[in-house]
């Protein structure tokens, strides 16, 4: 278990935590640099609290270049009443935000990819000191963490929303309960291929509530996607009791991801040309895509197929692929998760 008493750190939040009310503010880190030399990265935060009930913490922008969280975030942290709330939501839209304002995946001040730097360190780089302030203090005032994801600008992911198989089959059924009121078009048991220094681990280690997304991708956000993103938050939001209501019925289609069988990856560079498209049912030795060497027209492409039968769930963009990439992503058909299942 990770020790989560506060330890001291640069980040100075302009926020009251345990105001009532709306706040909008920042998380202010001290960063020295040639153009100022006692600048700061001003992280925005929002706060909505009222009455008493759950904490929510709402996180976009973990990633600089996946646009469907904050697009969302920033709409709710506007329009969400504290009337209408019965505890407290905390709303960080872009957390990594030298990245956010870069467009890019990782930050561009340090190189850090803040998905893989929990649980942080208060004297360690700027993406350290951003996951460190997390894990030490905004995961414990939180009872459910909603951690916004999507493909960025090199991957497409049909949308949905994710928990992960846990040791405590209680917390276990809590998270997939509230991906199932979150009701994405696609809900998925999750199995991560670089899970160390993930805010999602972190989060788990503390014994919280804790959901994912891939919403879309390809470097941008469409109107459905942040639908998908906005009624999805309310209606966890509501299943928490943190809003009033019910979530509304939608369905979603369960998926999983049971084995690093789901998961190909390019031997070779060249043109990627898929003979799927997402959503798409496939087979297992089916080819998924070919990739053409684009120094000759006398090579013959390479195929690549599946190891299993599924749905094509994520696809590499754009259109170049390199040796190493992340080929393609194949779930396997899944109903709900009982509590006990794995």
């Amino acid at each position: 278990m990770l020790n989560s008493a506060p330890r001291p750190s640069p980040i100075v939040a302009s926020v009251d935590f345990d105001a009532k009310g709306v706040q909008h503010g920042h998380l202010r880190l001290p960063y020295s640099r040639d153009d100022s030399a006692w600048g700061s990265i001003m992280i925005p935060i929002c706060i909505i609290a009222h009455g008493i009930g759950p904490t929510a913490l709402l996180i976009g922008g973990n990633h600089g270049d996946e646009y469907e969280g904050p697009a969302a975030l920033f709409e709710l942290a506007q329009t969400l009443a504290p009337l209408h709330v019965s505890g407290r939501i905390i709303i960080v839209p872009a957390l990594n935000y030298p990245a956010f304002r870069a467009g890019t995946r990782t930050s561009p001040i340090d190189g850090g990819n803040l998905n893989r730097s929990f649980p942080g360190r208060p004297d360690g780089t700027v993406t350290e000191k951003i996951a460190d302030y997390v894990t030490h203090r905004l995961i414990p005032l939180a009872d459910i963490v909603l951690d916004f994801h999507s493909g960025g600008k090199t991957l497409d992911f049909l949308p949905y929303a994710a928990a992960h198989t846990l040791p405590d089959k209680s917390q276990q059924a809590r998270c997939f309960a509230a991906v199932a009121a979150f009701a994405a078009p696609y809900s998925m048991k999750m199995l991560e291929i670089d899970a160390v220094g993930m805010l999602d681990t972190t989060v788990e280690e503390m014994g919280k509530v804790f959901i994912t997304t891939e919403l879309g991708g390809a470097g941008t956000a469409s109107a459905t996607s942040i639908k998908i993103a906005r009624q999805g938050t309310l209606d966890v939001l509501r299943h928490m009791g943190i809003l009033g209501g019910t979530p509304e019925p939608r369905t979603s289609r369960w998926l999983d991801m049971p084995s690093s069988d789901c998961f190909t990856f390019a031997r070779d560079d060249g043109l990627i040309a898929f003979a799927r498209d997402l959503g798409a049912p496939v087979s297992a030795n089916e080819i998924i895509a070919l990739v053409y060497p684009i120094g000759s027209t006398g090579v013959a492409p390479i195929e690549y197929r599946a190891a299993i039968d599924g749905v094509l769930a994520a696809r590499h963009v754009p259109g170049l692929i390199k040796a190493g990439d992340c080929l393609s992503v194949v779930a396997t058909i899944a109903e709900y998760p009982q509590p006990g299942q794995t």
